[in-house]
């Protein structure tokens, strides 16, 4: 079996990945779907990266397909936890800085403390 990082947070889009590593301290694994998730893809997803082993933390935008992705994910994982970005930023990619890092050191992951202030 291959090591994983204990933790992993799925996002819709690479911007969103990029914005996370950017803030973040600890060596999570952040995967991107790419928007909808198909019944194979998902699958996929799930065996390739042992998400029902691990802990999984979704954070996508707060539009319409944001919405509907996170509808999806919670029905396969329900042990998911959730990180909300506010309606006012709507995207994961254009949240400030300091508002993201508060809101993954808010579940437990490791945030740069340059970015808290």
């Amino acid at each position: 079996m291959t090591a994983y990082n204990e933790k992993v947070i799925i996002v819709e889009g690479l911007t969103d990945k990029r914005q996370i590593k950017k803030v973040m301290a600890e060596n999570a694994e952040v995967i991107c779907t790419n928007g909808t998730l198909g019944v194979e893809k998902f699958d996929e997803l799930l065996d390739d990266y042992d998400l029902d082993n691990r802990d999984v933390y979704i954070l996508v935008d707060e539009d319409s397909p944001g919405i509907r992705l996170r509808r999806q994910l919670s029905r396969e994982l329900p042990h998911a936890e959730h990180i909300f970005v506010s309606s006012d930023y709507r995207e994961v990619a254009t949240t400030p800085e300091n508002i993201l890092a508060a809101e993954l050191a808010g579940k437990r992951i490791e945030v740069n403390p340059i970015f808290l202030i």
